[in-house]
């Protein structure tokens, strides 16, 4: 068993497309936490039909629209027999036979999800990304970097345990790959030079790649935390790790109902910050916030 426990400034120091135009290292830290069952993981149990091992990735996020507290990505692998579209059932008589989109479950059966998936899930990764950084960059930028920050550090720790266990470092017996399945309809841009010094590349027909590469490919599921059982993990993984930090804030906050709304804007929210001031954690880059430290807040249009 591998725990990951870290906090990092920047996913890479990258220069990838997506975040070229960012100024890195980051004011505030991303937290990074998770395991790895390397026994489970690499147990025969988990091969394909060729002999080797190709993990299927689910990522989704949570936390993109409230005026509070860290944006939270997810990524889970779920055993072979487990992962797979929701419809075919691959789930039923297991102890995450009700998993399915968060958004569709209601907070007591999340909660009850919430440690049976990290049980049982191969591995997964919790990718915080605090208020400081989407005022640095915008929201949009700071949801990219956690799914790719989940994305290749999750492929890279997998891949170091891979190659410590076997006696053929450059050229493993036993293939290893990965496929990204990122809810949403976008697949991030990933930092390809930084992947490949740990010797993972994406997988490509038309290049001759060297042997004993690590390959992954990406695919953007639609509504994927409601179409596959490994999205629909990271998307309870993230649900319930921000829901549960909202209201640990909102016993330190109290009369801001963080632990009601979890800092979404509804009018009890933005009434509370007209009334009680702007906290440390709040998004300084969202409208009503800013309007909130301005002085010029107005409850009323917001429900």
């Amino acid at each position: 068993m591998m725990v990951i426990e870290q906090s990092i400034y920047s996913s890479s120091q990258s220069t990838g497309t997506a975040q070229a135009n960012l100024e890195l290292p980051l004011s505030s830290p991303l937290h990074l936490s998770g395991r790895i069952n390397t026994k489970a993981l690499f147990s025969p149990d988990n091969q394909s039909q060729s002999g080797g091992f190709e993990f299927e990735i689910g990522v989704d996020e949570v936390g993109r629209g409230p005026l509070y507290g860290s944006v939270v990505v997810a990524a889970a692998i779920l055993p072979k027999a487990w992962s797979g579209e929701t419809e075919v059932g691959l789930l039923q008589d297991t102890p995450l036979a009700i998993l399915t989109d968060s958004k569709k479950l209601t907070e007591r059966k999340r909660e009850k999800l919430f440690e049976p998936v990290k049980q049982h899930a191969l591995t997964y990764l919790i990718v915080e990304v605090p208020a400081g950084v989407i005022d640095e960059i915008n929201i949009l930028q700071a949801t990219i970097l956690g799914m790719r920050v989940a994305c290749e550090q999750l492929m890279i720790e997998i891949t170091k345990v891979w190659r410590d266990a076997s006696e053929l470092p450059t050229a493993p017996s036993t293939p290893l790959g990965f496929k990204l399945l990122i809810d949403g309809n976008k697949v991030p841009d990933l930092d390809e030079a930084r992947l490949a010094t740990h010797g993972i590349c994406l997988a490509d027909m038309t290049v001759t790649q060297p042997a004993g590469m690590v390959k992954f490919c990406a695919e953007a599921w639609v509504k994927g935390d409601a179409r596959h059982n490994a999205i629909a993990a990271a998307s309870v993984l993230a649900k319930v790790y921000r829901d549960r930090q909202l209201i640990a804030d909102g016993a330190r906050y109290p009369g801001y109902g963080l632990e009601g709304h979890k800092g979404y804007p509804t009018k009890a929210h933005v009434e509370a910050i007209a009334r009680l001031g702007v906290l440390p954690e709040h998004r300084r880059s969202f409208k009503p916030v800013q309007q909130a430290i301005e002085g010029t807040l107005a409850d009323t249009h917001y429900s």
